[in-house]
Formats: C-alpha cells, structure tokens, sequence
C-alpha cells in the first residue's frame, strides 16, 4: 500500500505541476500581450505629448495675435471715432450752407407779377452769327424803345 500510494501522491504531483505549467504559459501570453500594449501605450502618450506641445505653441500664438489685432483694432476705431466727428461737423456746415442758399433763392425769386409776363417763344435754330446780330439789334431797339439810345 505504501507504494500505491506513493505512485498516486507522485501522480497527483504531476497532474499539479502540469496544471501550472500550463497556467504558466496562458500567463506568459498575457504579459506579452500587456508589453505589447505597454508600447502601443508608450507611443500614443508620446504622440499626445507631441499634440500637447503644438497645441501650446499654436495657443501662445493665438495669444499674440489677438494681442496685435487688439492694439490695431484699438487705433482704428479711435481713427473711426475721430473721422466720424470731423463727418458731423462737415454735414452740420453743409446744411448750413445749404439753408443760406436756400434763403438766397427765395430772396432772388421775381415777383409774382414778373412771374405772370409772357416768356417769349423760342426763336428757330440758325447760326452763330446770324444769332449774335439779331440779338443785338433786338438790344438796341429795347435801348431806344426805353430812350436810352446812345
């Protein structure tokens, strides 16, 4: 009996130990496969260190243009505020102007009697010349007609 049982407990050994070497190797495997993320891990951090960086870099430009935008945009308006003004003042000078030459224009206008005179018919188109001579006999028939012939 002492050897029987001897052969199952060296048995029973056996069956353990390749019960662990076998759970040995499904561990092996999953290590490998945890090293294999472990780089692909490695990698990807490293790529978002790398996207981190630029994005730095692309924010402190941003910050720098903003800040030149801001300083230019400031001038401008300032020079747009200042034109604005100098357009009022224009506009109130020109109304100004334009309500004189108004006042000027009713002043100038004839009188109503003068407005009821016949305007004289317009004459037939001729020449130059043939204008200028009539023109100024017609003048000087008014010049005596008012007696002022010379």
């Amino acid at each position: 009996m002492s050897h029987s049982l001897g052969i199952a407990i060296e048995s029973l050994v056996a069956v353990l130990l390749l019960l662990t070497i076998g759970y040995c190797m499904l561990l092996n495997k999953r290590l490998q496969r945890l090293k294999a993320d472990e780089h692909s891990l490695k990698a990807t951090i490293g790529e978002l260190i790398t996207a981190t960086e630029i994005a730095e870099r692309a924010i402190g430009g941003l910050k720098h243009t903003v800040r030149d935008v801001n300083e230019n945009l400031g001038s401008q308006l300032a020079a747009a505020n200042q034109m604005s003004a100098q357009l009022k003042h224009a506009l109130a000078e020109g109304d100004a102007v334009v309500r004189r030459l108004s006042k000027i224009a009713v002043a100038a206008r004839p009188s109503a009697e003068a407005r009821e005179a016949p305007e004289p018919a317009p004459a037939p188109r001729m020449s130059s010349a043939k204008a200028v001579a009539e023109a100024a006999q017609a003048f000087s028939e008014r010049r005596r007609a008012n007696g002022l012939a010379a």
